[in-house]
């Protein structure tokens, strides 16, 4: 069973720290300003399952759980039967770990979910970290472009049941024409105007991604630093209807 698509704001906060206090404050302050939050590696390493609870509930807004799960298809399977427990709306596989991985990961999802009421997450698979240029690709045995690999782990993970995957801002428009009007983008690397890349390098502007297909936008910095972090994310909301 599917969750059903309720998330009009695409924006997601990507909230970086090992504070549960803290988070626990910005997903408070967020509710009604983002579309929802995202929680990394970072967060879960220091809380745990407890943490993204105590979060996703007090906020009230939904989760994207960024845990990136790579591992044998039934080691990535179990571990995504018992993330459906803290009901993340999304939650991230690597794309690189094959085929048989990647719907081991979508089945367990299905399971997960009936086991928890229905309440299914997307599997959105990671493609080429948005950190990574061709010279990095070069580094670890990948002669093809960014945008190649990119193209070529998005059909895998499209064809092996995934719901979306997550790409650069600069591989949304062909990758929309790949994969049609359907398939979920999560795309991170967005700075709005005037803000710092930081070590993103392969950065657009929320408008920008937004018209050329993105389905969600992961945004950390820009919002989570500011003196008003909701007012923020109002802001880039605001932008992308103008």
């Amino acid at each position: 069973m599917n969750i059903p698509l309720t998330v009009v704001d695409p924006v997601f906060c990507a909230i970086d720290t090992p504070d549960v206090g803290a988070a626990e404050k910005l997903a408070v302050d967020l509710k009604g300003a983002a579309g929802g939050i995202k929680l990394g590696k970072e967060f879960f390493t220091a809380n745990g399952p407890d943490g993204v609870i105590r979060v996703r509930d007090a906020g009230g807004v939904p989760v994207f759980l960024d845990l990136k799960f790579h591992d044998i298809p039934n080691t990535v399977a179990g571990a995504v039967r018992i993330a459906c427990k803290m009901i993340p709306y999304m939650m991230t596989i690597h794309a690189s770990g094959g085929p048989a991985m990647i719907r081991a990961a979508a089945d367990a999802a299905v399971a997960g979910g009936d086991a928890n009421g229905g309440a299914r997450p997307q599997i959105i698979a990671v493609t080429v970290l948005t950190s990574l240029d061709q010279a990095d690709l070069k580094a670890v045995g990948v002669s093809d472009t960014p945008s190649d690999q990119v193209r070529r782990l998005a059909a895998l993970a499209q064809q092996n049941g995934a719901d979306g995957i997550v790409c650069s801002p600069h591989e949304i428009e062909v990758l929309r024409q790949d994969l049609g009007p359907d398939f979920v983008l999560v795309v991170p690397g967005i700075r709005p105007k005037g803000t710092d890349a930081g070590d993103q390098k392969r950065v657009m502007t929320p408008e920008e991604a937004v018209q050329l297909g993105a389905t969600h936008l992961v945004i950390g910095r820009p919002i989570t630093q500011a003196s008003d972090p909701a007012a923020a994310a109002r802001a880039i909301f605001d932008s992308l209807a103008a």
